[in-house]
């Protein structure tokens, strides 16, 4: 019985330092393909040459600007589904006070618009349908220029990374031909040289449109929703504005 336990215990032992020394060749296999594939990236970069870096530089700015964009063009942060039916309640009576008409304002994007329609008519309790409406209009103005913030950069990102690439394809074609043409006679080049320099040319083409693509993409998605948000701070504000009207006093009249 103690030789059958032993023996028992002596192959779990084994198998526990199998199964371990596997794990150890895994990881051991895993940390060398990661080495190996940034050595290589490494190398594309050098090799594809100095024109390289600009699209590097264009590819970190345009992963931080979507990532910003992301941030601002939040819906709670634009229009909240809640905000209008309650703003239109605090004020359904009379006007709040100027420190809820500031927190409305501090609440989000449509919340500054709403209350500038507030504000005009605290400032101007006689104030015109118009006059609020031209309030909440330079407020939905000034709204609309932050929503659009950075855009134009993206999409400069998007049109200038394939020109980008494109150049540094175009340097490094004239680099090689002019190197092979200081080979001597005709057809004493080394095509296999020949052949790798233009594989590497072209890796400047295809990061690209590798940076180009994804910011594209993202440049059409940021300005579809920045529309369709203006056309809900539009709507919104109009409601608002008949809302407000039976809140204004009238002007004295003249006898």
């Amino acid at each position: 019985m103690q030789a059958l336990i032993r023996a028992n215990t002596s192959a779990i032992s084994l198998q526990n330092t199998g199964t371990r020394q596997g794990l150890r060749d895994n990881a051991r296999l895993h940390a060398n393909t990661y080495k190996h594939g940034e050595e290589k990236l490494l190398s594309i970069i050098q090799a594809a040459g100095w024109p390289i870096w600009p699209l590097i530089a264009c590819s970190i700015f345009a992963l931080a600007l979507i990532f910003e964009r992301f941030v601002a063009l939040k819906t709670s942060r634009v229009i909240p589904p809640k905000l209008l039916d309650e703003a239109i309640a605090v004020s359904r009576e009379r006007l709040p006070s100027n420190d809820v008409v500031q927190q409305l304002a501090q609440n989000s994007a449509l919340g500054e618009v709403l209350a500038s329609g507030m504000q005009q008519l605290h400032a101007s309790p006689q104030s015109t349908e118009e006059e609020v409406r031209a309030r909440m209009e330079s407020a939905g103005r000034g709204v609309a220029h932050r929503l659009e913030k950075y855009l134009g950069a993206l999409a400069t990102i998007a049109s200038a990374a394939p020109l980008l690439g494109l150049l540094g394809t175009v340097i490094g074609m004239i680099e090689i031909f002019g190197s092979q043409a200081g080979s001597g006679a005709m057809g004493t080049g080394n095509p296999g040289q020949l052949a790798h320099g233009i594989s590497i040319a072209l890796y400047n083409t295809a990061f690209g449109l590798i940076v180009a693509i994804p910011a594209l993409i993202f440049w059409k998605y940021f300005r579809a929703r920045v529309d369709a948000y203006l056309l809900q701070l539009e709507l919104a504000s109009e409601q608002f504005v008949r809302h407000l009207n039976h809140l204004r006093k009238p002007a004295p009249t003249q006898r």
